[in-house]
């Protein structure tokens, strides 16, 4: 499972021109769901996101996670990012989770967020989102969870 984390001062997603999540200062996560993902890997995704450290601290070291300044976190699904993109000028989404597991592990991941932290919001799968967002840094960290193998 992947996350691409963006600290932000503002980010906000519209949906046929309606704002349907927003937040203020925090993080945009854009969601890669692959396939053989499952709920070790999102609470695993969750947990290091909202602990990982990408805000600054009186010195302006990136020592402060998302939990430690209260900020808000913008849950977005990204399938794109499952993306193969080792050859050829066209992504394969073979590595990708179908559509349907794809939109269950994220919702999962969204509900396990708003269970255990009270600032989040998120995008709506598979829809045609227009996400604005004001790049605070730019700060900005790839992090992915490998799926366990058997």
């Amino acid at each position: 499972m992947i996350g691409l984390l963006q600290r932000v001062t503002q980010a906000q997603v519209a949906v046929d021109g309606t704002v349907i999540a927003e937040i203020g200062c925090g993080a945009l996560a854009l969601i890669g769901v692959e396939a053989g993902d499952g709920a070790r890997e999102a609470d695993r995704l969750l947990e290091r996101m909202l602990g990982y450290r990408i805000f600054p601290d009186a010195e302006g070291r990136m020592n402060l996670s998302l939990r430690d300044v209260a900020g808000g976190l913008l849950l977005v699904p990204q399938f794109t990012l499952a993306a193969d993109t080792g050859k050829g000028a066209r992504p394969s989404f073979s590595s990708a989770a179908p559509p349907e597991a794809g939109r269950a592990l994220f919702q999962q991941l969204v509900a396990a967020a708003r269970a255990g932290y009270p600032h989040v919001a998120s995008g709506r799968f598979g829809a045609d989102m227009k996400i604005s967002l004001t790049h605070d840094g730019p700060v900005t960290f790839w992090l992915r969870v490998p799926h366990a193998t058997s």
